[in-house]
């Protein structure tokens, strides 16, 4: 992603913009229904901010849970990785083996270090420790210690 980087959905723009609330009410409740339902769309920026938007959330219900899940299958790596979080926000044990698989590919977009930091379990160690290398993107190689480190101690880092 790039700066000034949005969806096209101008439904998704509004929720971005705190415009649309997605809880709290019957309408907010059609909010959430809809936003979950563009986690499936055809535009892969409507995807990637739809499941970006429904991992944030405090909610955890089956139907959430699922449409993670799908979005953890997602074509586009990024959706994936945002699915990642998601769930690894609701349920650890869930989100390991997907975290464990992102990790042993080729490239690992960022979010995957935050759903392995949030996991934080001894058996992602030996996945993580090659993303400790030296990248030559500093931010990023950070990430990967910080999540290591996390995993190390078993527990989140504070």
């Amino acid at each position: 992603m790039t700066d000034g980087y949005e969806p096209a959905s101008p439904f998704l723009k509004a929720i971005i913009a705190e415009e649309l609330p997605l809880v709290g009410s019957t309408f907010a409740d059609e909010n959430m229904q809809r936003l979950i339902a563009m986690m499936r769309d055809q535009d892969v920026s409507n995807r990637d901010w739809a499941t970006l938007l429904v991992a944030l959330q405090d909610a955890d219900t089956p139907e959430i849970r699922e449409a993670l899940l799908s979005a953890a299958r997602d074509e586009n790596d990024v959706v994936r990785a945002e699915a990642l979080v998601g769930l690894a926000n609701r349920d650890r044990e869930l989100a390991l083996p997907l975290v464990q698989s992102a990790l042993a590919g080729d490239s690992v977009p960022m979010p995957v270090f935050e759903a392995a930091t949030l996991i934080a379990d001894p058996r992602l160690i030996d996945y993580l420790k090659p993303w400790t290398e030296p990248s030559g993107d500093d931010w990023l190689d950070g990430l990967a210690r910080d999540a290591l480190a996390a995993c190390e101690k078993g527990s989140p880092l504070a």
